[in-house]
């Protein structure tokens, strides 16, 4: 593919736009970025504070503990945090910078301001509404769709800023529509490295330092070293491992960042560091590497299109399934038929896991999810694989990603608003 071309570029803005760094996961961390935007706007410390949010919100928040907060979980302490000691300019890394002395203190200011919590009416499922007060001031921010969105922001009642907040309403945003396996397999093995470098560097280091940290620390349920304690050290377990212990330390407190994919970290370690332990059992060179990655990640942003950010549908399922496919790049020096029945054979496999919210256990689900990669692979290597009408199984690897978009998308969108209700105890 040439670099003049429009998909490729495309391609490019596409990366550049998801491969960013996050501290914490990522829902706690969009509300501590509104909270610290609508301080900013405030013009002072706030003393009261009301966070409305979708159901999907309130989900992944419930049970996740913030970073840098000593343990605190949900939807106040990541308010209070934003609002206390964020930096409304660092994006989703607002409180990743923070002070001893500012932690020491978030304590005494959740115990002397007000906060609020409830359910947004709205009908999309990536929505915070943050209002901050002290005294007769105000100031309200907005965020939709994506998790640094601002899409409203008012003072005193007046708007300073407005956009609808509708999913194709940005104009900046790339055209994620045009992607297709085939075409990400072209850019995938045909790009200059140079464009995509940095972007990958940071990414490989990121995440293998988070997957460190999982295994050399005890954190959540310890997925990671479970799996090499109970399963050996074969690469098919170290994959699963490495991806695990990144969740258990992310989900469970963790200040270190990580390399997202889809507007979430546990899917940009899904992606990423089980092909980055393939590659170094098998001896790959870097660009290799590099190539395998471009795969992983463009396919699972291609399945995750269809999805949507937030869904009962886990995103480690669609994560693994791009792992599988960069693994199969590895394993087979880039046959694209492995790769294509790779992700049909995961997708088949593991279509039915749901999202209950973040929390210690996403770290068992990544690892199954990765389990379903290697495994779509393997059945392919040993001559095996689902056909067209295997339950949602279609024949092309476009039709099932699209009868998966659909399920995620459409067919569980009731079982999203029961899992909710359940969570939130009604």
């Amino acid at each position: 593919m040439k670099k003049d071309n429009h998909i490729y570029q495309t391609y490019l803005s596409i990366l550049s736009r998801e491969l960013i760094p996050a501290m914490g996961c990522t829902e706690p961390i969009a509300i501590a970025y509104a909270a610290a935007k609508a301080r900013s706007v405030l013009g002072c410390m706030p003393d009261k504070l009301h966070v409305a949010a979708s159901g999907n919100i309130i989900k992944n928040v419930k049970s996740v503990i913030v970073p840098n907060t000593e343990g605190r979980r949900g939807i106040e302490a990541a308010c209070a945090a934003g609002a206390f000691m964020g930096d409304e300019d660092a994006a989703l890394e607002v409180i990743a910078h923070t002070t001893q002395e500012q932690r020491a203190g978030l304590g005494r200011y959740m115990e002397k301001t007000e906060i609020t919590v409830s359910a947004a009416e709205t009908n999309h499922v990536l929505d915070i509404i943050v209002t901050a007060s002290k005294g007769n001031d105000s100031a309200t921010i907005r965020v939709a769709n994506e998790h640094t969105n601002i899409v409203q922001i008012e003072k005193n009642g007046e708007i300073l800023l407005h956009k609808e907040a509708e999913e194709k309403a940005d104009p900046g945003k790339p055209d994620y529509e045009c992607m297709t396996i085939e075409d990400i397999y072209d850019f995938a093995t045909t790009a200059d490295l140079n464009d995509v470098k940095e972007l990958l560097d940071r990414q490989i280091e990121y995440n293998t330092a988070i997957a460190d940290e999982g295994l050399r620390k005890s954190y959540g349920a310890n997925i990671g070293k479970v799996l090499l304690k109970a399963y050996g050290n074969d690469v098919r377990i170290r994959a699963r491992a490495r991806a695990a212990a990144g969740s258990d330390a992310r989900m469970n407190g963790c200040d270190m960042p990580v390399v997202i994919n889809s507007g979430s970290g546990n899917q940009g370690m899904t992606v990423s560091l089980p092909v980055i332990e393939y590659a170094k059992e098998l001896g790959s060179s870097r660009e290799q590497l590099y190539r395998a990655l471009l795969i992983s990640n463009l396919v699972t942003l291609h399945e995750k299109e269809g999805i949507g950010r937030l869904s009962a549908y886990c995103g480690a399922v669609s994560a693994g399934a791009g792992a599988g496919a960069g693994i199969a790049y590895l394993v087979t020096d880039g046959d694209y038929k492995s790769i294509i029945h790779t992700i049909v054979n995961a997708l088949a496999i593991t279509s039915g896991i749901v999202c209950d919210g973040a929390k210690a256990s996403c770290a068992a689900k990544i690892s199954a999810a990765v389990d379903a990669g290697i495994m779509g692979f393997e059945m392919y290597r040993n001559g095996q694989q689902f056909y067209g009408g295997d339950g949602l199984v279609l024949k092309g690897v476009e039709n099932t990603i699209r009868n998966i978009s659909r399920l995620g998308r459409i067919g569980m969108a009731e079982t999203d608003k029961e899992i909710i209700k359940m969570m939130v105890g009604e």
